[in-house]
């Protein structure tokens, strides 16, 4: 049986918490939810049919010795706080915000415990698909990998990098670059709506070198993710159409699915796909 704390309680945590209350995340049992908005996490707890505690703080969770398994689904920064506290506590971790992995420094600190304590990060495909194509295919030479995400208009409000760049995302007509670089200088710039670059460059051929395109899209009602890679085993194209959620425009439906997928995959001894 495996025990687990949710740490936020959005759109992802909500859907993460229900799947396992209705048994469909496999042999696991939701013991905690905690979010900085308690009043959110006690709205989520009162929805369940099975009861849940709320944490009053991540420090309750660490403590508990009967939970065995984390899954952050807040924010980069959540990462960046606790992610290190849970782990030197002897359990595993789920990032779902893994756009906080830019910071290389973290990072390593993160491999180095792993590398140290007999705990592991599970870290889900989210909203792309192609994912373990690119992980075998990075087992020999690969050259290029590349992500264009494009999403309707409204998907971006209230980000600031666009708020600086002085586009009105309600005067979009026609199909608009916001930005193009790597996934390292990405991440940080949109931190709930490309963590995909990062679990992609950490698939394959980094995150410096991982190019990157985010595009807002006016004739599209859904996001779509492009991948691109070429290298000793070919050429791969994979595009995924992604119905947004309806609680939040910036979020895929498919990234709460892959959270789902990978609690139960941690419980069935047959498991499919690289």
């Amino acid at each position: 049986m495996i025990r687990v704390a949710i740490v936020g309680c959005g759109v992802i945590g909500g859907i993460l918490a229900r799947a396992i209350d209705e048994g469909r995340a496999g042999d696991v049992e939701l013991v905690y939810l905690f979010d900085l908005d308690g009043e959110k996490a006690r709205r989520l707890a009162d929805s369940l049919k099975r009861r849940v505690r709320v944490a009053g703080s991540i420090d309750e969770i660490v403590r508990d010795e009967t939970v065995n398994l984390v899954v952050e689904a807040a924010a980069p920064s959540a990462v960046k706080e606790y992610g290190e506290k849970v782990l030197m506590a002897g359990k595993d971790l789920m990032v779902l915000s893994v756009g906080a992995f830019h910071d290389q420094e973290l990072y390593d600190r993160i491999v180095e415990i792993l590398r140290e304590r007999d705990v592991h990060v599970y870290i889900p495909s989210g909203a792309i698909s192609g994912l373990d194509a690119v992980k075998a295919a990075a087992m020999e030479e690969l050259e290029v990998v590349e992500l264009v995400t494009r999403k309707p208009p409204r998907a971006f409000k209230g980000n600031r990098y666009v708020e600086s760049k002085g586009i009105d995302l309600d005067k979009v007509t026609r199909p608009t670059v916001l930005f193009e670089g790597s996934a390292r200088e990405a991440a940080p710039l949109f931190p709930k709506g490309i963590n995909v670059a990062l679990s992609l460059s950490l698939a394959g051929i980094g995150a410096d070198r991982t190019k990157v395109k985010v595009i807002a899209d006016p004739t599209i009602n859904r996001n779509v993710h492009e991948i691109h890679a070429k290298g000793s085993f070919g050429r791969l194209l994979c595009v995924t159409h992604n119905y947004p959620s309806p609680e939040n425009p910036e979020t895929s439906y498919l990234a709460a699915l892959s959270a789902v997928r990978t609690l139960r995959n941690l419980t069935e001894k047959l498991r499919i796909g690289t």
